[in-house]
């Protein structure tokens, strides 16, 4: 590999405004990884095309990936295109690895949202892209695959407006449709560019659209309508654009210079009011290049985004994938790897001192705080065992290694057995961590079976009271505790309160206001139903009467033991967590598709035409699933593919609780 990818060694820091820090997101299989591919190849850094399915790509480098043909990890490379530093990040598709889009975006300075264009936004489409607004990341949207015969750019645009509520900019249309896609038309310049489909795609002619070419003369016609589109659309979100038409080019709107039109694009994608959006095929090696010219041209610089602080550390990498050159230094902007971290996690913030932070924090005038990365509740559980106790400590230092490396992953030890849990965002997830912990660390673990990951709550209010005494030498400790449970107004997933009457806050120190605090939200972590975590609760903590030099300890007890009272008389509800489902399927196969949904306690929500298949929209709980992918090929002769979001935690029917409650207590 080393011998097809230039040396970085020779690579000259460039100037800061010429660098581009972007991510390439998208649903799975909309061909994130071999967009980045073509980049690559494009750039003079590789020398071969890698393919997914030949499992040889760059960024695609972990075993894992390279068998399943899915990105599981975020990947870096660094390449030069047309005097600009591009880092470029890979991210997942797949809804188990979420985290890492989120962690990739965070940093990033731009982002390029891959479509397949023969379905548009697609339900993971939707959640990176909430992800890239919540950071204010300005995107740039590539349509792929334009050569399926169902490729629909009308319905691609309506689905970014719709679903993205987005206002895409069309800056290219594409010549010809499915098998006859060819090429596009840049609507800032006019000028037809053509790839020839046998070759690598590394030259493609550029030229302008005549009239007097007869099948190039209704092309033309709509280029011109679709360009004046474009004026008119650009000069709705820039206000300096508009002025520049209504005083320079009142008396012709098509004459308005491409540069300018280019300007003008560039201030609608900084300040994010609109999404360029481009056509192609990656597989087929066709619009990579103008991608890679939209990527230089739209998305800003790291001095054009708002930072805190640059730093610098001792001993820098560059990344490239699985490869990495050390150097000395490294200038603002730029992305590099810190080796060497014992006690720094994935989400935390590096400064070189805290007197650098805080000098930094003087000369900005304000408390300089940099946001984190949001860990979302893990939604599965297993056991997971080593072949033998020596091997114990192997594999402790295995999974403490693997949560810095992703925080998403949870590993707790069961109180009761003692048992090491992994808990994660899906069964890939923890199959992926398996397999590492095998293959990484050579530890052969055993799984238990997976188990989902329940919440509870309570049905009404109820209070409670409880005393507690010890004498302990000559010295006696006692206490009394009044609280009242009842179900929170505040419907957020996992929202929890605790308050204190004025009765009982005047009465309490500050250290015994923690403890009471503290022994509260401890009770929240395992319900009385299944042990599992609480949910939409609120405590009002009444009264808390002590005798003096009673300790804190003591009082923390006797709160933990009357919150157990108080959640049992409000009786348990179990909630269990839903999936929003996406199915794209062949209609022959939607009938089998349905029967096997209705055996999941599914939900179908619609179904909708996507020619020449069907895509079938729906709820399902999240027990349900386990082995869907499998019976999903099964069912379909494996045409068919589907994608998983958590949607919702839901209330359990009293038939279904009871059943769930018995089997936990191995009754069933």
């Amino acid at each position: 590999v080393a011998e097809d990818v230039k040396s970085l060694r020779s690579v000259i820091s460039p100037d800061v405004s010429k660098i581009r820090n972007i991510g390439i997101m998208a649903h799975i299989d909309a061909g994130k990884t071999t967009t980045t591919e073509r980049m690559l190849y494009y750039s003079g850094y590789t020398r071969a095309l890698g393919d997914v399915d030949d499992g040889d790509t760059v960024t695609d480098f972990m075993a894992q990936e390279r068998e399943r043909g899915i990105t599981v990890q975020s990947a870096a490379v660094t390449f030069d295109w047309k005097g600009h530093r591009i880092n470029l990040i890979d991210t997942p598709g797949h809804v188990d690895f979420t985290l890492e889009v989120e962690r990739a975006l965070r940093v990033l300075d731009g982002a390029v949202a891959v479509f397949d264009a023969a379905a548009g936004v697609e339900a993971q489409t939707v959640t990176v892209w909430r992800q890239a607004e919540k950071h204010r990341v300005p995107c740039v949207g590539f349509l792929n695959k334009m050569d399926k015969p169902a490729a629909d750019l009308t319905l691609c645009l309506e689905s970014i407006r719709q679903k993205l509520k987005a206002n895409p900019v069309l800056l290219q249309l594409p010549v010809g449709t499915g098998r006859n896609f060819s090429g596009v038309v840049d609507l800032l310049t006019n000028q037809r560019l053509t790839w020839k489909p046998t070759d690598d795609g590394r030259v493609y002619d550029a030229g302008p659209l005549s009239e007097s070419r007869e099948e190039e003369a209704e092309l033309l016609r709509e280029v011109r309508r679709a360009r004046s589109a474009l004026i008119e659309q650009v000069a709705d979100l820039d206000d300096d654009f508009a002025e520049l038409l209504l005083t320079d080019f009142g008396h012709d709107f098509d004459a308005v210079p491409s540069v300018r039109l280019q300007e003008a694009v560039r201030r609608v994608t900084l300040t994010r009011k609109g999404v360029p959006v481009l056509c192609g095929s990656s597989l087929r090696n066709k619009g990579v290049q103008p991608l890679l010219d939209a990527v230089a041209a739209y998305l800003p610089s790291p001095n054009e985004r708002p930072r805190d602080l640059a730093e610098r550390l001792s001993r820098l990498l560059v990344p490239f994938a699985d490869q990495h050159v050390e150097i000395s230094s490294m200038t603002a902007g730029n992305i590099a790897l810190a080796v060497g971290l014992k006690q720094t996690a994935t989400g935390d913030t590096i400064v070189s001192s805290k007197a650098s932070a805080a000098a930094a924090a003087r000369r900005a005038r304000t408390d300089v705080v940099l946001s984190g990365v949001e860990v979302p509740d893990p939604v599965f559980f297993c056991t997971v065992e080593p072949p033998t106790l020596a091997r114990q400590a192997d594999l402790e230092s295995a999974l403490n290694n693997l949560q810095k490396e992703d925080p998403s992953l949870k590993v707790r030890t069961d109180p009761d057995s003692g048992q090491i849990i992994l808990c994660g965002m899906g069964e890939l997830h923890i199959e992926i961590i398996h397999d590492r912990i095998r293959r990484e660390y050579g530890v052969e673990t055993q799984l238990g079976p997976l188990q989902v990951a329940y919440r509870e709550t309570v049905l009404r209010r109820a209070s409670a009271a409880d005393t507690l005494e010890r004498t302990v030498g000559e010295k006696r400790h006692a206490v009394t505790v009044e609280l009242a449970v009842r179900p929170s107004e505040d419907r957020a997933a996992g929202a929890c309160q605790v308050a204190l009457a004025e009765e009982a806050a005047a009465t309490l120190s500050e250290d015994m206001r923690e403890a009471v605090e503290n022994a509260v939200r401890g009770s929240y972590l395992q319900g009385p139903l299944l042990g599992s975590p609480l949910q939409r609760v609120s405590t009002l903590i009444r009264r808390v009467q002590m005798e003096a030099g009673t300790s804190p300890a003591m009082v923390s007890a006797c709160v933990s033991r009357c919150m157990l009272k108080a959640l049992r008389l409000a009786g348990g509800q179990v909630l269990e967590p839903v999936m929003s489902l996406e199915v794209r399927v062949e209609e022959e196969h939607l009938g089998a598709v349905l029967g096997d949904l209705a055996q999941r306690r599914g939900t179908v929500r619609d179904i909708q035409s996507r020619h020449p298949d069907k895509v079938l929209l729906a709820s399902v709980p999240l027990a349900e699933t386990r082995g869907y992918s499998t019976a999903l090929r099964t069912l379909t002769s494996g045409k068919a593919t589907f994608s998983l979001e958590l949607d919702t935690y839901r209330a359990m029917s009293a038939q279904e609780q009871n059943a769930l409650v018995k089997r936990t207590a191995g009754l069933l």
